[in-house]
């Protein structure tokens, strides 16, 4: 422990320009929230009209946990048409850009949690920044082209929606609610209320989960980034609150306990059972799940609420002195060359990275992987044979700095799951 290293500084971002469109209408939204309510106070609005103002906003809220997050962000379950249909439309109420330009900043903030430069709300930048900060400003994110598109762009509907996106958010958020409301002779108050009102209530609920439920809650799954789990944000996020389970993105659930508050859980896992809608859903493995509370467990009973930097890296195998789950220690492995790999990769048809001299085989890995199966493929390594040059860049394809913060920064569970997939040390021929 002694011998631990000091976590570096992180470098700190640039200031971007302010993004001036983008701070105007959310300003103005404000304001003329602010006026209408002032003007015709909850008190004198037909019941009616707040229940659509409810309505409203929750719809909006599951469009984007359901939608906007768990369809299309994590890809947690597979929906068919219909139901996407019905979720862009709901994602658009929420006011908060196209699926296509949503799920790109959450997938970036996903793979650099925290980081001040790379993760677009990073709540290492303040409170006040993670929630409405960033809202303002218009960086460049050099990182973004990382970042896995191909499904989002062969999507017709994410395609369709990305074109029009103004006009569906404003008929479906501001027109309809007014039409709606027209019904019973409150037009005006549907359009304050359903629809204004619902949009800055949707809006400061979704970014809770990007400040609060990083500042206040509890951490039973991981203590990696600053996400936390919290009951009351839960309430008022459709689920989201329970973030610290987040550790385990690609989960269509955000709890794995019954008891869990979290209505979209319950939602997606009625259409997938009782409709045709949902075909298929992704959970987390039960073994990485106690793995995961295991770690937090032992990291408790040393009177800590997080092991020193670098502490994993240092004594990886801790975990499995307390685990039911073996991993191969390192004298177990047998030594492959680069002719003994190059003979298993084309005898076997197997698809294998290289991660820190290790030979990791992703055969049966690779569609549960949370990123997406491109990324692995951009560094499978390849036989002399099967490779497009005759050089060790084509031979040699290594994904250790990819793995290891170039491309993704993974988690503790991340990296057990990886060394539960190795077959063999990787000795590189000598000269």
């Amino acid at each position: 422990m002694a011998n631990l290293e000091v976590k570096p500084i992180a470098p700190q971002p640039p200031t971007a320009p302010i993004w001036w469109s983008n701070a105007i209408f959310f300003v103005s939204m404000h304001i003329a929230a602010a006026l209408g309510v002032y003007k015709y106070p909850a008190w004198q609005v037909p019941r009616r009209t707040l229940v659509l103002c409810i309505v409203s906003w929750q719809l909006a809220s599951f469009g984007i946990t359901i939608g906007y997050h768990r369809l299309w962000s994590h890809k947690s379950f597979t929906a068919r048409r219909p139901l996407r249909m019905i979720l862009a439309i709901m994602g658009a109420l929420g006011f908060q850009g196209s699926i296509k330009w949503w799920c790109l900043r959450h997938r970036l903030h996903h793979r650099f949690t925290d980081d001040p430069v790379h993760d677009p709300y990073a709540a290492t930048r303040g409170l006040l920044y993670a929630h409405v900060g960033w809202i303002f400003r218009k960086p460049k994110y050099e990182r973004m082209s990382r970042i896995e598109k191909d499904d989002l762009e062969a999507d017709p509907i994410v395609r369709f929606q990305h074109k029009f996106y103004i006009p569906i958010a404003i008929f479906f958020g501001l027109v309809v609610p007014s039409l709606i409301a027209g019904l019973w002779n409150d037009a005006i108050g549907g359009f304050i209320y359903g629809g204004i009102l619902a949009r800055i209530l949707i809006w400061h609920c979704t970014f809770m989960i990007n400040s609060l439920a990083h500042w206040e809650g509890l951490q039973p799954y991981s203590d990696e980034v600053t996400a936390r789990g919290n009951l009351i944000l839960a309430l008022f996020t459709s689920g989201e609150g329970n973030h610290n389970y987040h550790a385990f993105p690609h989960d269509f659930r955000n709890g794995p306990c019954p008891q869990d508050w979290d209505p979209s859980k319950w939602i997606i896992w009625v259409l997938h059972k009782f409709t045709p809608l949902v075909t298929r859903v992704r959970q987390a493995r039960d073994e990485d799940v106690t793995r995961a509370r295991k770690w937090m467990a032992y990291i408790h009973a040393q009177g800590k609420d997080h092991l020193p930097y670098g502490w994993e890296d240092l004594d990886e195998d801790a975990l499995d002195t307390i685990d039911e789950i073996p991993i191969p220690r390192a004298q177990s492995f047998e030594e492959w060359d680069r002719a003994r790999l190059d003979t298993y990769v084309q005898n076997e048809r197997r698809l294998i990275v290289l991660i820190d001299s290790w030979v990791v085989d992703i055969t049966d890995y690779i569609k549960e992987h949370p990123g997406g199966s491109a990324i692995l493929r951009n560094h499978l390594y390849s036989a002399k044979s099967q490779a497009t040059e005759n050089t060790d860049e084509a031979l040699l394809k290594d994904a250790t700095w990819a793995f290891n913060g170039g491309m993704n920064n993974h988690t503790r569970t991340a990296r057990a799951r990886m060394r539960s997939l190795r077959i063999a040390r990787f000795i590189e021929d000598s000269e």
